[in-house]
């Protein structure tokens, strides 16, 4: 069963929406990473609380090996939940600029 952490909204440098588990509602950005990258360890992606503006997580762009398609696989780490992983994809039918963040409990 997945568990739905987030809603977003496709932007022209990311993603905005609302993170949301039982005890944390914050508003969230993920934004292109506009840093050089040096190498494949950087995030493609950084997640920022736009609340406060703190970075609570990275993402980077992966093809599934399944089915071929592109996700975002996500980072957050916050003192609120620890770490969780999760993946950004398209919302299933919805919308062309309608995705969700689920929780990947597999990358624990």
């Amino acid at each position: 069963m997945a568990s739905t952490l987030a809603t977003l909204s496709r932007t022209e440098n990311g993603f905005r929406g609302t993170l949301s588990t039982l005890t944390i509602k914050a508003p969230i950005a993920v934004l292109e990473n506009r840093t050089k990258k040096d190498g494949s360890d950087e995030p493609d992606f950084r997640v920022i609380a736009t609340r406060n503006g703190f970075e609570v997580g990275a993402a980077w762009t992966r093809i599934s090996k399944t089915s071929g398609k592109v996700y975002i696989s996500v980072s957050l780490t916050a003192p609120e939940f620890g770490k969780i992983f999760a993946n950004i994809a398209q919302a299933p039918g919805g919308k062309e600029d309608e995705y969700v963040m689920i929780w990947n409990p597999g990358e624990n």
